[in-house]
């Protein structure tokens, strides 16, 4: 694969939240539902909206997904909290409340949590007496 950009990365931590939003919620050992199915007749159907539902990921879809969280790792957990927590498409005013801090430094940390991902895909180790501008300004 070529050189990764941190678009590609952006790109798939978001299809990583989506693939594991869709994936069967689970549930306890032994859970079941007593209530019987109910099944529409035409009638109760005409007039209705579709439910238009998306595909379940396929295995490569699930496999890519559980990579893309395991890069996480390489960063701090607040970090990783951050980048998971916008990779789910999270607005920055609840994301910053709920990690205190301001909107720049969520941008600064989102930034170079992407960039250390970027640094570490491309088989480069990221320095560490360097300042968070020269990693960001490096990696794409």
């Amino acid at each position: 694969m070529a050189e990764w950009t941190p678009t590609m990365v952006e790109d798939r931590l978001e299809s990583a939240a989506d693939v594991f939003r869709s994936l069967p919620e689970v549930k306890p050992q032994g859970y079941f539902n007593a209530w019987p199915e109910y099944f529409h007749s035409f009638a109760d159907q005409v007039g209705q909206e579709p439910r238009m539902r998306r595909p379940k990921p396929g295995p490569r879809d699930i496999t890519q997904a559980e990579d893309a969280l395991l890069w996480l790792r390489w960063l701090d957990p607040a970090d990783a909290r951050l980048l998971w927590l916008r990779a789910n498409r999270k607005p920055w005013k609840p994301i910053c409340w709920e990690l205190g801090i301001s909107r720049a430094t969520a941008n600064r940390r989102w930034q170079y949590g992407i960039a250390v991902i970027v640094w570490r895909l491309n088989g480069r180790q990221v320095p560490k007496k360097r300042s968070m501008d020269f990693v960001v300004g490096r990696a794409g």
